[in-house]
């Protein structure tokens, strides 16, 4: 066969084996890498921006942009009224209260100690009794002292008897005296005699005069009105003068809180004081949530306690009920004064903000303007207000975390102050409501009728 034939050069081409491919390099491409990142958050960021749009958009609009088409027609969330609740500012009287914590303080609490030494004999008192000034509450043995008092009584006696003798002695010198039978030396020599006896009598009877005192003391009585505590010594135990407590008496009627105020309050209440004005205190609990009594404030301490800038004062309850304890802890509430017909604005409707305190106020029935406004005292629920508004006048009290300048409302029914004009009813809202979804059958039967009539047609 002839190399040159064409079949011969097939085979040849055809059992040639290939050259091996070169491998082909992969090359790293940042470009395209961080493009794709780019798209991704983009694309998340469009997501996230339309989520929160879903998420502000009132319920009425969702609903009617999910019916509609995506809303194409309707108002945007800014034009929507807000639902509010408002209130009228009315006048009223405001008291001016001052608050500060206090402690109840007995005006008397006695330790009742034994004047002098010996066994405890008798207890006189039952626990958390109350008890009267005098009243017998111990007895400490008395007969030691009852011997000295005898013994002292015979010494007085005898030193007596020494005395009225030197005393007749001293008369006859005198006579003798001046009759020139004794010397004058002899008549004063006698008369220092007469002296000393003297002494000795007067030492004696101070002896028995202060026996007779510890026999007194051994009897104990209470010193105050009052109750008694717990019985801190037993029967037949030995009692030192001073130093052993056998109980607690504490006045309880009538009874003070001490409570402290800021030294800012000071002048204010020291005026009412020296006009002479009876300033009421009221006692709440721990709390601060029930009244427990109501005094009259009785005393204002004559410093400021430098560590605290406060100052202490003091008022009494008659505590008649024994509803305040000793050392109980209060809430003491001083009435200084009494602010007659002033505007007032529920606390509700106060906000603060960049022009200070300010107030949505109703311009006529469905929009709100922002009012800015000087505030005084407040009870808590009530606040005087000093300018800006005016009795009368109609603040939004609820609803105001979206409103602004301008915005248009509405008044739900059932938020409307005394004296405030009604808003929307609910029977109102109910019937547009009813009305609305019933224009969708209407809307389905008339396309029946045409499906109907195109049938029948052909």
């Amino acid at each position: 066969m002839n190399e040159s034939s064409p079949i011969r050069t097939d085979r040849a081409r055809a059992f040639q084996p290939e050259p091996p491919a070169s491998p082909t390099r992969r090359r790293f491409r940042p470009l395209r890498w961080m493009l794709l990142v780019l798209a991704l958050l983009g694309l998340s960021a469009v997501g996230q921006r339309w989520y929160e749009a879903r998420q502000q958009k009132p319920e009425g609009e969702v609903a009617a942009t999910s019916g509609r088409g995506g809303g194409r027609g309707g108002r945007g969330a800014h034009d929507m009224p807000q639902a509010v609740g408002i209130a009228a500012v009315t006048t009223g009287d405001v008291p001016v209260v001052l608050q500060g914590l206090g402690t109840v303080t007995p005006l008397a609490t006695v330790t009742m100690r034994s004047q002098i030494s010996g066994y405890l004999t008798e207890i006189g008192f039952r626990e958390g009794q109350m008890v009267k000034r005098g009243d017998y509450l111990a007895q400490i043995d008395s007969r030691p002292y009852e011997a000295l008092l005898a013994q002292y009584q015979g010494q007085l006696a005898r030193d007596q008897a020494l005395l009225q003798n030197s005393r007749l002695d001293l008369e006859r010198f005198r006579r003798l005296s001046q009759q020139d039978s004794i010397s004058k030396q002899n008549v004063d020599t006698q008369g220092a005699l007469v002296k000393q006896n003297e002494g000795t009598v007067a030492a004696d009877q101070a002896l028995v005069d202060q026996q007779r005192l510890n026999i007194t003391y051994t009897r104990i009585v209470s010193p105050v009105d009052g109750r008694v505590g717990l019985r801190q010594v037993d029967v037949g135990n030995y009692v030192t003068a001073g130093s052993t407590a056998i109980v607690v008496v504490t006045q309880l009627h009538p009874i003070s809180v001490v409570f402290t105020l800021p030294e800012d309050d000071v002048a204010r209440v020291m005026r009412q004081v020296r006009a002479g004005a009876k300033l009421t205190v009221r006692a709440y609990d721990r709390g601060d949530a029930h009244e427990i009594a109501t005094g009259r404030l009785d005393t204002v301490d004559n410093q400021i306690d430098t560590t605290t800038g406060t100052v202490k004062l003091r008022a009494l309850f008659q505590n008649d009920d024994e509803a305040l304890f000793p050392n109980q802890f209060v809430n003491a509430k001083l009435t200084v004064e009494t602010v007659k017909d002033a505007p007032l604005v529920p606390n509700a409707a106060l906000l603060q903000g960049t022009p200070g305190t300010y107030v949505y106020l109703m311009d006529g029935d469905s929009k709100v303007t922002v009012r800015p406004i000087k505030t005084g005292e407040t009870d808590g629920t009530r606040t005087v207000v000093l300018s800006g508004l005016k009795p009368g006048d109609r603040v939004v009290t609820d609803g105001t975390d979206r409103l602004r300048e301008g915005a248009p409302v509405r008044v739900t029914s059932g938020a409307t102050a005394q004296g405030a004009p009604q808003g929307e009813q609910p029977g109102e809202a109910g019937r547009a409501s009813e009305a609305a979804p019933a224009q969708t059958p209407a809307g389905s039967s008339e396309g029946g009728e045409r499906r109907t009539r195109r049938r029948q047609a052909q």
